[in-house]
């Protein structure tokens, strides 16, 4: 296990090669992505792993606007990356009706709770749930998730995610690499 002095974009190169040095030691096919404009993505091109890289919602920045160009998201996909743009599994009605009315709803209880541990490892668990839930990896089957702050990768969990229906069934099998001061 890797603890990075320091979170974010500083550490995706370390991030992504750790990761991809993980995942073909213990035999596992398929990595998760975050990755909103294609910058982390491309760290696996070359690696031999199914790779889903999962971004941002449309509006997460700017209502309408989509931080992934076309061309990009193209790219990806040629090169055999399975590119998803969805609802954040954290961030649903339930954060509408807090931004609204107030008071605290159970998404945002367990988003607060994982980025005790990092914003990465918060992201890992949703995108690994968001890509399990879109059928684009196997169920049951040990993944490689990457994620970070900041616009960078920095934190890489061996993981077995659960379904969203289910996702307090998620196993975390290793910390391959983290912001050693998550915040």
């Amino acid at each position: 296990m890797a603890y990075w002095p320091g979170k974010g974009l500083e550490q995706t190169e370390g991030t992504c090669k750790a990761a991809i040095q993980r995942a073909q030691e213990l035999g596992i096919e398929h990595v998760v992505v975050a990755s909103n404009t294609g910058r982390t993505a491309r760290h696996f091109l070359d690696s031999g792993l199914h790779v889903a890289v999962i971004t941002h919602q449309t509006g997460f920045k700017a209502p309408g606007h989509q931080e992934m160009t076309k061309e990009e998201r193209r790219f990806l996909e040629d090169k055999g990356f399975d590119v998803l743009t969805t609802t954040h599994l954290f961030a649903n009605i339930e954060r509408a009706i807090t931004n609204k009315s107030g008071g605290l709803y159970p998404g945002g209880i367990v988003s607060a709770t994982l980025r005790a541990f990092g914003q990465g490892t918060k992201v890992c668990f949703e995108i690994a749930t968001t890509a399990l839930d879109a059928g684009l990896i196997p169920h049951g089957k040990e993944i490689m998730v990457v994620a970070g702050s900041g616009g960078g990768a920095d934190t890489a969990l061996v993981m077995i995610p659960a379904h969203a229906k289910d996702f307090f069934d998620t196993q975390v099998l290793e910390v391959v690499c983290k912001p050693r001061i998550p915040k």
